[in-house]
């Protein structure tokens, strides 16, 4: 079993409120409260037992204990080395890899971001239940978070909802572009007869919006510096390719193009709030070697 203890010092701002209700202020969904209400040991008032409709009073403690007892059993912990930027008791940012896919399949059992978390994780005794806030494609390189308990998912897949975790990627396409900066608001939806690929469709696509910015140019190749407004599926991808800079090496949708042994994205920059206190945390991770000799041909 996992444990996470949580300690609040009510103040004068939160007298009055039920308990459910300052916990769903501090992000805790529904379906964890309800959570709490079965565990009678969960939610402790001034150390007593504290039903989660009592009312709140200035000076008082709440201490919430999240249990988890449950596994990911599916996800086999595999002794895969990872690059860990940073790690709390609610988190963990991860600089992943390409070629590592975030989740076991069918044809990737054993090798994935998952696994090697799972290992992580049990190797330290900690139950592990996998929660991987912002997914990447197998061949995207870079950075990544894992909530370690259900409070830090609940809040994290809300701020992603939300569109308040930051990502910035970079991107090597084809052709010198010219703009220094530019905005593509083009829909992206499925290609009919594919479970995988996508393409710009007006019709019944959903809206996706990419900035990007020329970072830099050579050889008939540029370095994109990559923000989005929504998360579509290979949004980067797609729509680079419908302005007629597809990403070097990009095996679905640039198949031409063999500089790179995968797609030339990798996910740079990552800032957001923590979970759980509440701080504004920023992380960068540097170029992947194959990312970097490409650019140093630019």
């Amino acid at each position: 079993m996992s444990e996470r203890i949580l300690e609040y010092n009510i103040t004068i701002e939160d007298e009055g409120k039920k308990i459910s209700d300052f916990l769903s202020d501090k992000g805790y969904s529904s379906a964890l409260k309800t959570r709490l209400k079965k565990d009678e040991s969960a939610v402790l008032l001034n150390g007593e037992p504290g039903f989660i409709n009592r009312l709140l009073t200035d000076g008082d403690v709440l201490k919430i204990c999240i249990r988890e007892t449950e596994s990911s059993e599916k996800i086999p912990p595999v002794d895969i080395p990872i690059d860990i930027i940073y790690e709390d008791e609610d988190i963990i940012v991860v600089n992943k890899p390409a070629g590592m896919p975030i989740h076991p399949s069918l044809n990737n059992y054993d090798n994935t971001l998952g696994n090697a978390i799972a290992f992580r994780c049990r190797s330290q005794g900690d139950n592990f239940v996998y929660r991987c806030i912002n997914r990447l494609d197998r061949d995207t390189s870079g950075l990544t978070i894992i909530a370690k308990n259900m409070l830090a998912a609940c809040v994290l897949y809300d701020e992603m909802l939300k569109h308040n975790i930051k990502r910035t990627y970079y991107a090597i396409v084809e052709g010198e572009v010219s703009d220094l900066h530019g905005r593509i608001d083009l829909p992206i939806g499925r290609k009919e007869g594919s479970t995988i690929e996508r393409v710009i469709d007006h019709i019944n696509g959903d809206r996706a919006i990419t900035n990007y910015e020329t970072v830099r140019t050579g050889n008939g190749f540029s370095l994109l510096k990559l923000n989005l407004e929504t998360g579509r599926t290979h949004q980067i991808r797609v729509h680079m390719k419908a302005v007629g800079h597809p990403l070097i090496g990009d095996f679905l949708y640039n198949p031409d193009n063999a500089d790179m042994g995968r797609q030339a994205l990798h996910a740079g920059n990552l800032s957001f709030v923590h979970p759980v206190s509440g701080k504004t945390l920023v992380f960068s991770a540097s170029f992947p070697e194959d990312m970097q000799k490409m650019i140093d041909m630019l």
